[in-house]
């Protein structure tokens, strides 16, 4: 009547394995990313989530020097991670970037677009357009549209636009900037349809103030630092680890179902209903 019944002994080791097992593999496991413009600051908290999740990670700068010292970084954590140099601009440069990590990682299942350029503040009027533009939209579109393949190939995945904050509160000094990001928050609606029927999902995070060079003329500046903190309600800066932990979320299986949003990053800072 009871042949085949394994006693509580006998299956304790069974079910101890089987809970370890489901424990010990990391969310993104066989997943291969490209972040880029990840050397430092928000970039380089993306990548390092990613590969602590378990993804091997392509790194990439604009300076050769900058992409060695993260890589000296990441690997000392024993992360899975590989660079490049790659400015984003660049046709040939971002070619390069897809080839290796494909020769390197055997394919490409996530895109972080995170490399921007604001050169200038000042007037909307007076500040030169082309730069900021080139590299904050057209590039990301363009680095988007190349690694849709890739993706594809491997059965669908998953791309995150860096996005700002500023894209929905426009500030007068970075105007331009503000407005690149803008249309971010666009170019995630309109491909987010396009590339479901692909099975890739698209999303932005909206990062507020985050406690990165690019900012620190706002957090390092006690008068400055006293008037944002007051639009804050957390009350305090972001640090590049709270961007890297929404951007390995909405990467994985756990936001199957979440595409075409943007996530405000921003501690509760006024950006929309």
């Amino acid at each position: 009547m009871f042949q085949g019944f394994r006693g509580a002994n006998e299956m304790l080791p069974l079910i101890q394995t089987r809970l370890t097992s489901s424990k010990s593999s990391p969310r993104l496991a066989g997943k291969v990313a490209i972040v880029t413009a990840s050397t430092e600051g928000i970039g380089l908290a993306i990548a390092r989530r990613l590969a602590e999740d378990g993804a091997k990670v392509m790194i990439s700068s604009r300076k050769q020097k900058n992409v060695d010292a993260a890589l000296q970084s990441l690997r000392s954590q024993n992360l899975q991670v590989s660079g490049i140099v790659c400015h984003v601009s660049k046709e040939d440069d971002r070619a390069k970037l897809i080839e290796e990590t494909v020769k390197q990682f055997g394919g490409i299942d996530i895109l972080v677009s995170n490399a921007a350029a604001n050169p200038a503040y000042g007037s909307l009027l007076d500040v030169s357009w082309f730069c900021i533009f080139d590299t904050n939209v057209k590039a990301t579109f363009l680095l988007c549209k190349e690694v849709v393949p890739h993706i594809e190939k491997r059965g669908g995945g998953a791309i995150v636009l860096v996005g700002s904050a500023a894209g929905y509160t426009l500030s007068r000094l970075i105007g331009a900037y503000s407005i690149s990001k803008t249309a971010l928050l666009g170019m995630t609606k309109a491909l987010a349809p396009e590339l479901a029927a692909r099975n890739i999902r698209v999303n932005c995070i909206a990062p507020g103030i985050i406690q990165t060079r690019f900012s620190e003329a706002l957090w390092k500046n006690d008068v400055a630092s006293e008037i944002a903190l007051q639009q804050i309600p957390l009350q305090r800066f972001g640090t590049p680890e709270d961007c890297g932990n929404v951007v390995s979320f909405l990467v994985s299986e756990e936001a199957k179902y979440i595409t075409g949003e943007t996530v405000v990053v921003a501690g509760g800072m006024s950006s929309r209903l």
